[in-house]
C-alpha cells in the first residue's frame, strides 16, 4: 500500500528533526530546551512548543515505535478521512494531549512544589524555577493514541496481531485494553517513570471528541460497529 502524503511527511519530518537533534548535541545545543513542551510556568515556555514537541523525540526506540504506529494505522485513517481531515485530527490530538500534560503538571505543581523554593532532583537541589524549566514534554505518542483511538473506532472489528500474545485481537479491545493501562500506569506512578501517561490519555480524548464532532456533522456515520 503506498504512503499517502500527510503520513509521510510526518514520518519524514520527525526523522529529520530527530538526526537534526543529534548533530545540534554535538555543537552542545539541545533542541529539546527550545522546541520541546515547557510547563506554562516556566520561563522557557512558549505556545508554539504545543506543536513543535510533537517532533522531537527522546530515542531511537521513542521515534521507531511512535513512526511505526503512524504508518500502519495512520495511512489507514489518511486514505479514509483524506489528508486535511487527517492532519487535522493528528494536530489535535497533539495539541490535546500537550495540553493535558500541562494540566496535570499544574496539579502536581499546586499539590506538591507550590510550598518550596528548592528542589532535590536526587544529583542536585536546584531553585523552584529551574526545575521548572526541567519539566519537559516530547514526542509524537500523544498524536499516535489518538491515531490508535480512532482506527479502534472506524474499525473496531479489524483483527491484530500485538507480540506477544499468540491470538489476534480484534481492534476495538485492544484500544480498550491500551487505554487502561495507560490510566492505571499513570495513577501508579508515584515515582515516575518519564512517560506521560495522561498525555497519551489526552490524545485519545481530544481524539473521541473530535470524531463524534465529525459524527455529528455528518462525516463518516459508522463507528463501534
Amino acid at each position: 500500500m503506498q504512503t499517502p502524503t500527510v503520513t509521510r511527511n510526518i514520518i519524514i519530518i520527525n526523522i529529520l528533526f530527530f538526526f537534526g537533534s543529534i548533530v545540534a548535541q554535538r555543537y552542545g545545543i539541545t533542541l529539546s530546551d527550545y522546541l520541546g513542551l515547557h510547563f506554562f510556568m516556566a520561563s522557557d515556555f512558549n505556545p508554539i512548543q504545543l506543536v513543535t514537541y510533537l517532533f522531537m523525540h527522546g530515542g531511537f526506540a521513542h521515534i521507531f515505535f511512535n513512526m511505526f504506529a503512524v504508518y500502519m494505522f495512520g495511512r489507514i485513517l489518511e486514505q479514509y478521512w483524506g489528508p486535511k481531515r487527517f492532519l487535522i485530527f493528528y494536530l489535535v490530538c497533539g495539541i490535546g494531549a500537550g495540553l493535558t500534560q500541562e494540566l496535570v503538571q499544574y496539579i502536581q505543581y499546586a499539590t506538591e512544589l507550590s510550598r518550596y523554593t528548592q528542589v532535590n532532583i536526587g544529583t542536585a537541589i536546584v531553585p523552584m524555577s529551574e526545575y521548572l524549566n526541567m519539566m519537559t514534554t516530547i514526542g509524537a505518542s500523544g498524536a499516535v493514541f489518538g491515531i490508535l483511538l480512532a482506527f479502534g473506532m472506524i474499525f473496531p472489528n479489524e483483527k491484530l496481531f500485538i507480540f506477544p500474545l499468540p491470538l489476534p485481537i480484534k481492534a476495538k479491545f485492544f484500544v480498550i485494553g491500551y487505554a487502561v493501562i495507560e490510566l492505571y500506569s499513570g495513577l501508579a506512578n508515584a515515582t515516575g517513570d518519564n512517560i506521560a501517561h495522561f498525555a497519551h490519555l489526552g490524545g485519545m480524548v481530544f481524539g473521541i471528541f473530535l470524531i463524534l464532532y465529525w459524527k455529528k456533522k455528518g462525516h463518516h456515520e459508522t463507528f463501534f460497529n
